[in-house]
Formats: structure tokens, sequence, C-alpha cells
């Protein structure tokens, strides 16, 4: 056998038996007479010890190991004299008997610790020797865990694992789909999946009222730390459920897998309604583990002569605790251009500084006396040390703008602890979109969200401006200003889905041709259903701390989506684009 032990499972127990390991040298040291050897696999470390005096030639061989090289060593287990607390195996060591080179290694280009040294392109070019570093490696371990509990849960709950076809039907709704060539359907082309979204919904119509799926999904979208092109979700669908039941089901599954794997015991989860979500904090998927929540100070800034707040929709502030004391002029400018950064595309900030001895300092304060100050800190909720920054303009630009601000002092300030979590369900978004360049609604969440049966009424009988306040059956959970999952009540009538495409700008044709088979399902008894999808990459990101993807990622893709280890994408042969009737003509 080539190993009846791995690297991490050693202990003071074995002293004294005889063992087989097999792994990679991490590191190969010289100390007089003996050499050591740190033997890795994905399970641990294990020194090895090699005595000159007792064995020449075995000891001359060890030291002609290199880095990763692949080894096979038996020996017996003894006590450490100079232990390591810090390595699980750190109480023992190997006196090695014998000792085979399974495989030879050239010097790896970065080294493989803890912290490399190697850059990240040089790091994906060797994505398979930069697994073999503890940080990456347990990162892929714990998304392999997370998968196995989310497996066990949702089975508990009577769900059905189905798989859905990888090959599907192009649609321009959405963000970009990827297409495939058909070679025995010239000049046609099939699409991979954004989502499994109508399959989905046509189990629910066959009957299979629970369904979820460890699916991947790909999208032809700009990339970041966030997003790759493709990506693995957590899909599921129910029959015959309200919102809060999905919401009750997922919101148990994410307690359960924080509570195994990370061992957090999560609160309930909190509900917070769009609308509150942006006037709050300016975002849909808001951050709260910190405070900083938007006031609305329009009422008592403007019509006072200060030109700026006069001419704007809104003017709104953040208190920002204990910082008049901190933020000199120099710093309040360098924040002042950071808003103004194209990223954000502020004008200008103001500020109110709180004294503690009960003054009031403003960029404005020539346009305001000090009780007008107070009590725009009063309204802020503002004391003595602390600092209002205020951002005015275009309410949605602003809005957005100022919870742009407000994150940035959080992580300026240290308020974002990586292991806190604060989840909670954003729901009743908007259902519609209107966008005034192309003059037509786009779906917030996608076509196929119900609107709230209270609206549905308005959805069938309202103008043009009702259209604009319908509100969907949909929700997302958040967790630390993430977007977790996302989900929704379905439409599963024919006539509320025709009107929904009418709506978004389809014609009847390109509806039909698009969706009529999901429309058609709908004629033959669709069951009231809903769902949820969850960024399995990005709940293990959030969940381990970090708000990079890619690491819970094998093979990921870089910020170009290049697979820079393989070299995709790359050209074919000319005879496959011949045979897939892509070849281009000569004029």
């Amino acid at each position: 056998m080539y190993r009846n032990f791995t690297c991490g499972a050693l202990r003071m127990d074995h002293v004294g038996q005889e063992v087989v390991l097999s792994g990679w040298v991490q590191a190969n040291r010289e100390f007089g007479g003996l050499t050591f050897i740190d033997l890795r696999d994905r399970y641990g470390i294990t020194q090895l010890v090699f005595n000159m005096d007792d064995d020449p030639k075995l000891c001359k061989h060890a030291q002609e190991l290199g880095r990763e090289y692949v080894i096979q060593a038996s020996g017996i287990v003894r006590e450490r004299s100079n232990k390591n607390p810090n390595r699980s195996t750190g109480d023992i060591e190997i006196e090695v008997q014998n000792l085979h080179i399974l495989s030879a290694s050239k010097v790896p280009p970065f080294t493989i610790e803890q912290d490399s040294d190697g850059g990240d392109d040089l790091r994906m070019k060797y994505r398979y020797l930069d697994m073999r570093r503890k940080p990456v490696k347990e990162k892929i371990m714990f998304r392999s865990r997370a998968a196995f509990e989310v497996r066990q849960y949702l089975t508990k709950q009577k769900f059905l694992e189905i798989e859905t076809p990888c090959l599907i039907k192009s649609t321009p709704e959405g963000a970009r789909d990827f297409v495939v060539p058909s070679r025995m359907n010239p000049g046609q082309f099939y699409a991979l999946p954004q989502s499994p979204q109508t399959f989905k919904q046509i189990l629910m119509v066959a009957g299979f009222d629970r369904y979820f799926q460890i699916v991947k999904c790909f999208r032809d979208e700009d990339l970041r730390a966030d997003r790759q092109p493709e990506f693995t979700q957590i899909d599921c669908e129910m029959s015959f459920v309200t919102r809060d039941e999905i919401l009750d089901v997922f919101e148990g599954l994410t307690k359960h897998i924080f509570s195994i794997l990370i061992d957090v015991d999560l609160p309930d989860f909190p509900k917070m309604s769009y609308d509150d979500a942006m006037r709050l904090y300016g975002s849909d998927k808001p951050d709260t583990r910190f405070d900083m929540t938007f006031s609305d100070l329009s009422d008592a800034a403007k019509g006072h002569g200060f030109a700026v707040f006069d001419q704007s929709e809104v003017v709104l502030a953040i208190c920002v605790p204990k910082l008049s004391d901190q933020y000199s002029n120099k710093d309040i400018n360098k924040l002042t251009d950071w808003v103004k950064r194209p990223q954000v595309g502020a004008k200008g900030m103001v500020y109110v500084k709180w004294n503690g001895d009960g003054s009031f300092k403003s960029s404005v304060g020539k346009f305001y006396s000090d009780e007008q100050l107070r009590t725009w800190c009063e309204i802020a909720g503002a004391s003595p040390r602390d600092m209002l920054l205020i951002l005015s303009g275009e309410k949605d630009i602003t809005r957005k703008q100022l919870g742009e601000l407000r994150l940035e002092m959080g992580r300026r300030l240290d308020l974002m602890d990586p292991h806190s979590f604060r989840p909670l369900w954003v729901v009743d978004f908007p259902l519609l979109e209107w966008d005034p360049e192309v003059e037509r609604f786009h779906a917030m969440h996608h076509p196929f969200t119900a609107p709230k049966t209270e609206d549905i009424d308005k959805m069938l009988k309202g103008d043009h401006e009702t259209m604009k306040s319908l509100r969907a059956d949909a929700y997302d959970l958040v967790i630390n200003g993430a977007e977790i999952s996302g989900g929704s009540i379905r439409i599963h009538n024919r006539a509320l889905q025709e009107k929904n495409f009418k709506l978004l700008g389809f014609s009847e044709t390109e509806a039909e041709d698009q969706f009529g088979f999901l429309m058609g399902a709908f004629e033959y008894g669709a069951p009231p259903h809903g769902g949820i999808a969850f960024g399995f990459d990005r709940l293990c990101a959030v969940m381990m701390g970090t708000s990079s993807i890619r690491d819970f990622i094998a093979f990921p893709k870089n910020n170009m989506g290049r697979d820079v280890m393989i070299d995709a994408p790359s050209p074919v042969d000319a005879h496959q684009l011949d045979e897939l009737g892509l070849m281009m003509k000569p004029q």
C-alpha cells in the first residue's frame, strides 16, 4: 500500500507504531547529522526525521529531495523532543526506515506556503499548485462540506434533486447568453442556462412540488471579485406555498449551515421592505452591521439661500459617531475628493461638526445659524462630538452616493467585522423598472415574478403610471451587505404572464416564440409556486469572511473571463468552424 495513515492523522496514541505515509515535500531542513522533512497531504503535515549516524545512505537520499517531490516514507512513530503546538501532528514525528520517490518535481514557480510570493496571474496559471496551499485548499474543502449539508437539509425537507438541461434556448431578457452552435442544425444555436428558471417552473406543473439542484449557471457579463462567467446556484422551487413559508424553509437552511459549518447561531431574520432599504441605506442590500442610517434634512435645509441645497430634490445626511474630534480639515478634504471620484459621482460634500463644547462648525456655516445646524443634528440623532456628512441632488442618485459614502465610513472606522453576521430579508420590490432611454419597462427580478396579490387587478387594468407602482412578491436574503439569495412567487396564470410580457415590450409573437412552452404548460393545471436561488460561491465567501468567490471555485476564470491555466477561450480548428457553418466566406 502507498499509505496506511494520512499526514494529519498521527498523535501520541500512535507512538511505537510502524506507519506508511505518502505526500508532497513541504520543506527540507538539515541540522548537523539530522535531516527533517515536512510531508504534506490534504489532511495535514507530519515531520519525518533521518539520522546520518543510523543510516547515512538513507539520510543522503533524503537531503536530495526537492520541494514538492512526491514520496512514500515508512518508519516508527516517536514523540518529538521539540513539539510544535501550532500543528495537529506537532507532538510526534516519524523515524524513517524506508524512503521511495514516487514523482520528482521541478522547482515550483512560487512558494507553496500559507502566504505565497506568487501574484494572482501566476497562481492561476499554476492553479493545481495553488490549491496545495492551505488557505485555498481549506476553502475548496469548506465548499464541499457546505454542498453536503445543503443536500442533507433539503432532502430531509422532502426536496427532490433533479437535473435540468445545460443546452437550452437563448432569450434576450436578462444578462447576455453564452451561445453554442449546433452542427446538426446549421445556423441554429443553443444557449447555456443563466438559471434553470423555466425548467423548475415546469417541474412544478409536473407535480414535483419540492425541487432543488446545485447547478452551474452561465452569464456572459462583466466580471468583478464576486462574479464569474460560470457560477453555482442552490436552485429551489416549491408548490402550494406562500412567500412566508418559503422564507421559513430557507431561513432554516441558512441557519443550519451556519451552525454546522462555522458554529454560528444566527438570530431570526428581520424583514425590511425595499422602500425602507432604499430610504434608510440607499441600497437594496444594506449592510446592517453598523448604523448610520440616512436622515432627510430637505425641509430643514432648503430655503435659506444656499443654492446647492435649494435646487436639490433631496438633502440627505448620515451621522458618524465621535468623528468631530478625529477628522481634520485635511481628512474632510480627502473624503470630499473620494465622493467626487467617477465611481461615486457626487459634486461635493457638506459636513457639520457638533463639537464637545456645544459649538458647531460646518462648511456651510455662513448660510446657517448654530440653531439651524443643531436642528439638523437633532433630526439625524446626533450628539456632541458627532459629525454629519451631507449630500444633495436627485433623490435616487443621492441615495446611491450616500450609500457608498456610508459603506466607506464603515470600512474606514473598522465597523465591518467579517465574522459578525447580520442577515435580513428585503421584500416587496418593485415589479417593473421604467427605462426612459429606451422607453420600456424592465423586470426588476425576471419576467416570471408575480405581482403581490393585491396588485394583480392593477396590473391587468391599470395605466402606465400605475404600472410603475406595482409591487412584486419577491424577496432577497442579504447578509453583511451581500445578496446571498433571491427569489419570488411566480406567475402561474397564462393571462397574467402574457400581460407581463406585453408590459416588458414583447410582441405576442416574440412571447410565444420564446416562452410559449411555459405558457402552454400553465393551461394544464399549474399550481401556485415560488422559489429561490442562492449564490453558492458567494454564500461560502460570506461565511468565511472574504469578499472574493474565486478561491471557492476549483478552476476559476480571471477578471477577463479567461482560464489562464488551460488558455481558454481559444481559437478552434477551421474544420470545426466549417462543420458548424461558421466559416467566414470570402467577399
